[in-house]
């Protein structure tokens, strides 16, 4: 009996997504600088449309808040948090702009691809702006000790749901690109410029945090570097995608840890405190807006000093 060999053959980009040529380099002139040079109009959202995951209240509800000041449409996702109804609600209110909240599982991706669909249709057929920062903390001490049911969750939550939300919102920016900047409703889309993916990390992705245990959540957010880093590459005709490491954060995600060892955490942090959520608006909306057009595959520290010392 003869058998026949299949031979696997590399997938072949379309020519207006491909950045590279055959000898596998990049060609030139991938990308184009935005036409504004003002500082106002580069940092301006206006008219794009912008999710926002784990969005209910800390770090991403100031996301939302600093996106609908710039002028952006945005979309809040909570998992359990209903108070997100209504936060969405007070900024539809205070910004003039478009805010509704929805309930999405970030660990499904079929319901990831489902609320992402739908939001860009109900938000004018568009998507600008993707920022992944759903996560959940570690709690269970040494790896070694903990569950692999903690495991598993906490890669699902802080990692998977990175990859799910890139692949759907990645589908929309590549779209919108090869249509040159027309909308799902036929309409050109007004200040519309590549898609900008944005991804939580932490800095815990740069260091092992002491004195708590916490591995399989250091290993999760080095991952989601990472990925950004390579989806950077990967999508450099159509969208950026960068990452934001926050330092210690004083919001509800820390709840659960001893007042001692946020002591333990302020010593060892040159501005000798925690930081507040408000105070990572201005790296999240640099990164959004075409302020850092020539900046992908990136990440942005903000963590008082910790990862300096």
């Amino acid at each position: 009996m003869v058998v026949k060999r299949t031979e696997v053959l590399p997938q072949k980009q379309s020519p207006e997504t491909s950045s590279m040529n055959k000898q596998g380099t990049f060609r030139e002139y991938n990308t184009e600088a935005p036409q504004e040079t003002s500082v106002k109009q580069l940092f301006s959202l206006k008219h794009k449309t912008a999710i926002v995951s784990g969005s209910g209240a800390g770090i991403g509800l100031q996301v939302v808040h600093a996106f609908a000041e710039a002028g952006a449409n945005v979309a809040i996702w909570y998992h359990g948090n209903k108070e997100a109804l209504d936060r969405a609600a007070e900024i539809e209110k205070k910004y003039g702009v478009k805010c509704k909240a929805y309930q999405t599982d970030v660990t499904d991706y079929e319901n990831v691809k489902q609320v992402i669909n739908d939001i860009t249709k109900e938000f004018n057929g568009r998507l600008d702006i993707f920022v992944a920062n759903a996560g959940i903390p570690w709690t269970d001490g040494g790896m070694i000790d903990g569950p692999l049911t903690s495991y598993h969750k906490v890669v699902a939550t802080d990692l998977d749901s990175v990859f799910y939300s890139a692949k759907a919102a990645g589908e929309i920016f590549r779209r919108q690109y090869e249509a040159g900047g027309v909308s799902l409703t036929g309409t050109t889309m007004e200040n519309y410029s590549y898609g900008s993916f944005i991804a939580t990390a932490s800095m815990s992705g740069h260091i092992a945090n002491i004195p708590q245990l916490q591995s399989a959540y250091n290993a999760a957010k080095a991952g989601v570097r990472h990925l950004c880093q390579s989806l950077a590459v990967e999508w450099v005709k159509f969208a950026r995608a960068n990452s934001v490491s926050p330092g210690y954060i004083a919001t509800e995600i820390s709840n659960f840890v001893p007042p001692e060892t946020k002591a333990i955490w302020r010593s060892k942090i040159p501005m000798g405190r925690e930081g507040e959520a408000h105070e990572l608006k201005g790296a999240y909306l640099y990164l959004a807006s075409d302020a850092s057009s020539y900046t992908t595959g990136t990440d942005i520290l903000v963590d008082g000093g910790y990862c300096a010392v």
